[in-house]
């Protein structure tokens, strides 16, 4: 059986690109019928990835393919010229254990990616992606990330996209206690990001979601107002800061609707942190005067400027995670020998009897 990843990330694509591949539901059902055994697709604002496990080879153009299946990018063309990653085997497995310890994201250590992979994980093994090979890798993935985070203090400083949202406003801004501020969706990045503006001293915070019963959960969580979703675009006259983090498929803000929203907004500067994939705002937005758009590539800077507090401990992150990619691959040899020494009826038996001993 052969362990893949196959993906697009921060690293080597800009916001615009992973969000033409962020695939929507029935994408596993798809990977399956193009050649995967088992399949998980794990989408955050900064990665598309899918792990896979194959009796075959399945191409990266198979994988590309059946994202576009399921995502906007359908509609753009596709070219054999995309920057997409793949990690076979000791690679695939080390990268995953990565990935889930927070070192591979754009703000390293951040706790949130470890949330988003365990969600990917049972949404996949929920929908019969995930099989025996995906399980054991994602539930060792899930053990390393704990045993990173238990033995060091990888976590220090600035560690959620939202907490760097808040200290580009705060270096906007200087001071946010006079800062009218509105979070767009009720999402755990959008919890984080409100209790990280709290934290800073905003006291008129407002929220406001899709599921008026969410928003109003959230708000009141928070210590903040919360406001319904069709009246949101006019916040925008009074509004300081926006920072919008939904999972609309199609941009929520477009130059045509806030630019009326704007007109008697004199001498006030709007600030817009746009921290969703694919993105709520349409970028022309940032041509219209007196609006500053920021979208999560433009956050990159700002956790650069955090990850010094944490560098001296990612070489103890990177050593646990060797020490686990070399059990794991240990005994995932020994089981293969096993395996190839069953008959068909004895591997069903075996694969249950096994499956939560790596």
């Amino acid at each position: 059986m052969n362990l893949f990843c196959v993906g697009l990330s921060h690293h080597t694509a800009n916001v615009e690109m992973r969000e033409r591949f962020a695939a929507g539901a029935g994408a596993e059902r798809t990977l399956r019928t193009a050649g995967c055994a088992e399949a998980l697709v794990l989408a955050t604002c900064n990665r598309v990835e899918v792990y896979g496990a194959s009796e075959r080879r399945v191409s990266t153009d198979e994988i590309a393919q059946s994202l576009l299946q399921h995502s906007e990018a359908s509609n753009h063309g596709h070219n054999n010229a995309l920057p997409f990653y793949r990690y076979e085997a000791e690679k695939c497995i080390q990268h995953l254990f990565r990935v889930a310890s927070g070192l591979d994201s754009m703000v390293v250590g951040e706790t949130e990616i470890l949330g988003q992979t365990k969600r990917a994980y049972q949404c996949a093994r929920a929908s019969g992606a995930v099989g025996p090979w995906l399980h054991r890798l994602f539930q060792r993935a899930f053990r390393v990330a704990k045993q990173v985070r238990t033995h060091t203090e990888i976590t220090r400083g600035s560690v959620s996209v939202g907490s760097v949202a808040v200290d580009l406003a705060q270096k906007i801004f200087g001071e946010l206690d006079d800062c009218k501020v509105l979070v767009l969706g009720a999402g755990e990045t959008s919890e984080r990001t409100a209790r990280a503006l709290i934290s800073r001293g905003v006291t008129d915070l407002r929220v406001s979601n899709r599921s008026i019963d969410r928003g109003q959960e959230l708000a009141q969580r928070v210590g903040g107002k919360a406001v319904p979703f069709d009246e949101w675009p006019q916040q925008c006259r009074e509004i300081d800061i926006l920072i919008t983090s939904t999972s609309s498929e199609a941009p929520l803000l477009s130059r045509a609707n806030l630019e009326p929203t704007l007109a008697n907004r004199i001498d006030r500067p709007l600030f817009i942190i746009d921290i969703a994939v694919p993105r709520d705002v349409d970028p022309a937005v940032n041509d219209i005067e007196g609006v500053y758009l920021y979208d999560i590539d433009a956050l990159r800077s700002v956790a650069e400027q955090s990850l010094a507090v944490r560098r001296q401990q990612i070489a103890s992150a990177e050593a646990i995670i060797a020490e686990h990619v070399s059990d794991f691959l240990a005994k995932i040899s020994n089981e293969l020998n096993r395996v190839s020494c069953l008959t068909g009826h004895e591997r069903v038996a075996d694969d249950s009897l096994h499956a939560s001993q790596l």
